[in-house]
Order: structure tokens, then C-alpha cells, then sequence
């Protein structure tokens, strides 16, 4: 072999490996972009579905607790958002939602209450203490990449 084919085959390989380096970066920076973006979006479309979700069971329970009568189309709004859940979130979450809505419909079905009966059942005021509980340990266990 000739030693004057030895520099341009080097400045060849070097060009080469540079080339190839800068390709390799670019597509793992635009994967850990993408991968970023995707964690971001299920993040924020699981904290849309719960505080739907909280928002529509404090209104149904609020409710409950004052009418015999149950507002069936709420109570369906409430069930589709569990049904959602299903989709989404673990299953600790899901079971969470299924305690809150189940402790909803026994409230529809008890004695209504007054604003005097309020010290009695302040430990019951607060029925989706358990699914918000659930709900930041399952966004909490989630790992960003």
C-alpha cells in the first residue's frame, strides 16, 4: 500500500466517524425529546381526568347529601370518568374511584342531612380523600425519563 493513501483514508474514517457521531446524537437527542413530550402529555391527561373527576364527585356528593332524589345523569358523568380511569391509571387509582362513587350512592340512599348534623360526620366529609391520595402516588411513582 502506498503511505500516501494513509492520510486520506484517516481523513476519510475521521470524516466518517464524525458524520455517523452527529447522526447517532441527533437521533437519540430527538428520542429522549419525544419520550420527554409523551411523559409530559400523560401526566397532564391523567391530572385533566382527576380533577374531572373530583370536581363531578364533590358536586354529586354535595348532592347526595342533601337530596333523597339521585341525579342520575351525574352519576353516569361520574361512572364514564371511572370507565376512563380504567384506561389510564393503575388500578389502585381506579379502585379508589370506585369507593368514592359507591360511599356517593349510599349518601343518596341515607337520611339527608342538615347543616346541624355537619359535626357528626366531619370523618365523612371528605370522600375522595383515599383517590387523592391514590392518585399522587401513582403520578409520583411514574418515572420520567
Amino acid at each position: 500500500m502506498n503511505t500516501i493513501y494513509a492520510p486520506a483514508f484517516a481523513a476519510f474514517g475521521g470524516s466518517a466517524f464524525g458524520a455517523i457521531s452527529t447522526i447517532v446524537t441527533g437521533w437519540l437527542t430527538r428520542r429522549r425529546r419525544l419520550r420527554e413530550r409523551h411523559y409530559s402529555r400523560s401526566i397532564s391527561k391523567r391530572e385533566r381526568l382527576y380533577r374531572s373527576f373530583i370536581e363531578e364527585a364533590s358536586r354529586v356528593y354535595a348532592d347526595a347529601l342533601v337530596s333523597d332524589k339521585s341525579e342520575i345523569p351525574q352519576l353516569v358523568n361520574l361512572y364514564a370518568l371511572i370507565g376512563r380511569m380504567r384506561i389510564l391509571s393503575s388500578d389502585q387509582v381506579v379502585q379508589a374511584a370506585e369507593r368514592a362513587g359507591r360511599l356517593i350512592i349510599e349518601t343518596y340512599l341515607s337520611p339527608n342531612r342538615e347543616f346541624g348534623d355537619l359535626p357528626e360526620f366531619l370523618e365523612e366529609m371528605d370522600p375522595l380523600r383515599g383517590f387523592g391520595e391514590a392518585c399522587r402516588r401513582e403520578l409520583h411513582s411514574i418515572p420520567s425519563h
